[in-house]
């Protein structure tokens, strides 16, 4: 404040004596105004110094250096105390997650589905009602919806109900459908564990169980609110959209997305299979690797990548905007289409997720079978094929549902826009059946990538874990169903407060990247939005290397 003041001064003082000696004669000399200059420069040195007790805090210094020690940082012991430090952070919420997702496996288990339900006997929040609407508090759904007690919190920045868990629920999905109602029934229990977390770590911030049918469970309670306002907005959000959920909700995969783009697809089927398309690779996470191709007479890649690549933001951005430029024309041979496909899945020359292989056919239909195709490349079946056909038509659907039959695949149809989003995200149940037959071997707590929070607050990284189906069938059969993720975030805030800048130089700062190459902290590391729904967080106005003798890495 005081340098500013004095800065202030100083021009004013200036810009007066210019003004004031032009009015009266020559301008002043070169030699003259340099003789201003050093004058000014030593009268505000001397001011400064003055004022700011910098000579006095000096003289303290040398009086009393018997009471301190100076001793140089250890960037490597600094480091792994900070690190031993985020460990610890992330081992604790792995805990309480571990608890939830055993919980949610046991009420699920015991839950006995029913086909009806009494009036006004589910009882729960929803996110989204208006809670200045009375009328919106029952409905004839079978559910009765109760209104929390609300309070501003300082640590989520927003009105918040520790005695409740919110429930949001898609706008394409009707909450008053059976299995919504099913869910609802049995998720209520979970409430409880999430008051019990709470109670063992204060600390926990959002718990949420994201159901596969598009339920979101979350607690503390609090209202879905659009702070923006924008009259008629529609709310999008649907958790299995989310990055946590995707990572969660199935094993790494190498997806190759196969676009049939012959003459018989132009006009509207196009543009179908365009949104499929982009809806298929909101689909990936930062641990698949994906790229698109499109054929008709002839096979070529959509975009400026001729292989694999991780499915992160920004190759997904290229890629999307790569479909809105797929053009229709020539014949469909399939033949061509799937030598292509199979020979990039094949293909080693980079990094790649090795573990589950698809080839996701968009199509209209067609005669064609390429059965010698698939006898070639995919003879032991590791290569499964998912076949969608795209549009009205009264073309011959067998050859492609032959194609999913053949190879472990599942055959979809998206007669219109409305079923887009729905069937472009049901073979994340099909993958994930291994997962629920491996049981506790294929469990593992996942951290995401730092993305922005939908409930505000700020940047997080989230720790997911599956829930699986553990019913069995009459005749003994396991269920192979993965019946959600359950979520616990960590703010980027409370990993910084593991980090502080006073145990460094006044330059210096702490920085992670986490295995997908991504900084997880940084003092520049700002959110960036791309698109309507998906956020991320990006580096601004880092000119500068990221450089230190000293790396430590931790888990969990």
């Amino acid at each position: 404040m005081a340098a500013s003041w004095l800065l202030v001064f100083s021009l004013t003082l200036f810009q007066s004596l210019v003004m004031n000696l032009s009015s009266e004669g020559p301008f002043p000399s070169a030699t003259t105004i340099k003789s201003w200059v050093d004058k000014m420069q030593v009268d505000l040195v001397t001011l400064a110094r003055s004022a700011s007790g910098v000579d006095e805090l000096a003289k303290i210094y040398t009086k009393y250096s018997d009471l301190y020690t100076v001793e140089a940082n250890n960037a490597r012991d600094l480091v792994e105390i900070a690190a031993s430090n985020i460990e610890k952070l992330l081992s604790n919420r792995s805990k309480a997650l571990v608890n939830l997702a055993k919980e949610a496996e046991t009420f699920q288990a015991a839950h006995q589905w029913r086909d009806e339900f009494g009036k006004n006997e589910i009882i729960y929040y929803n996110a989204k009602d208006d809670q200045n609407d009375s009328e919106k508090n029952e409905t004839e759904t079978g559910s009765q919806k109760i209104r929390p007690v609300f309070e501003d919190d300082a640590v989520f920045g927003r009105q918040i109900s520790y005695q409740h868990a919110a429930v949001h629920i898609p706008t394409d999905i009707y909450e008053g459908s059976t299995i919504v109602l099913n869910e609802l029934n049995w998720t209520g229990a979970l409430d409880e564990v999430f008051k019990k977390n709470r109670e063992e770590d204060p600390t926990l911030l959002w718990q949420v169980f994201g159901s596969a049918t598009g339920l979101a469970r979350y607690y503390p309670a609090s209202p879905w609110v659009d702070k923006s306002r924008t009259p008629n907005k529609i709310d999008l959000y649907d958790v299995r959209r989310r990055p946590w959920y995707i990572q969660g909700a199935a094993s790494p995969k190498d997806m190759l997305i196969l676009v049939d783009a012959s003459g018989s697809v132009s006009g509207l089927t196009l543009k179908l299979i365009r949104t499929s398309v982009i809806e298929m690779l909101e689909t990936l996470s930062d641990d698949d690797f994906v790229n698109v191709v499109s054929f008709n007479n002839n096979a070529q890649n959509v975009s400026c990548f001729n292989h694999l690549v991780q499915a992160n933001v920004r190759n997904k951005k290229k890629l999307k905007e790569a479909v809105y430029k797929i053009s229709a024309k020539g014949i469909t041979d399939y033949k061509k289409g799937f030598i292509y496909a199979f020979q990039q899945l094949q293909n080693h020359s980079g990094s790649r997720a090795n573990c589950n292989k698809i080839i996701m056919l968009f199509t209209d239909g067609g005669e064609e079978r390429a059965q010698e195709i698939f006898n070639t490349y995919n003879k032991d079946k590791k290569v499964r094929v998912f076949t969608f056909s795209v549009g009205q038509h009264n073309y011959d659907k067998g050859p492609i549902q032959w194609m999913a039959c053949q190879n472990k695949g599942y055959y979809y149809e998206i007669p219109s826009i409305g079923a887009i989003r729905i069937n472009t995200q049901e073979y994340l149940d099909v993958l994930g059946r291994p997962m629920v037959l491996a049981g506790d071997k294929a469990k593992q707590v996942q951290w995401t990538n730092v993305y922005l929070d939908a409930l505000e607050l700020g940047l997080v990284i989230t720790g997911t874990l599956p829930v699986f189906n553990r019913t069995v069938d009459q005749q003994g059969n396991k269920n192979q169903l993965i019946l959600g993720v359950m979520g616990v975030d960590v703010s980027l805030e409370d990993i910084k407060k593991l980090t502080p800048r006073f145990t460094l130089c006044p330059n210096g700062y702490y920085f992670a990247i986490d295995p997908n190459g991504y900084v997880l902290l940084h003092p520049d590391l700002k959110p960036k939005l791309y698109g309507l729904e998906f956020i991320t967080a990006s580096l601004f106005g880092v000119v500068h290397a990221l450089q230190t003798d000293t790396v430590t890495t931790f888990s969990n």
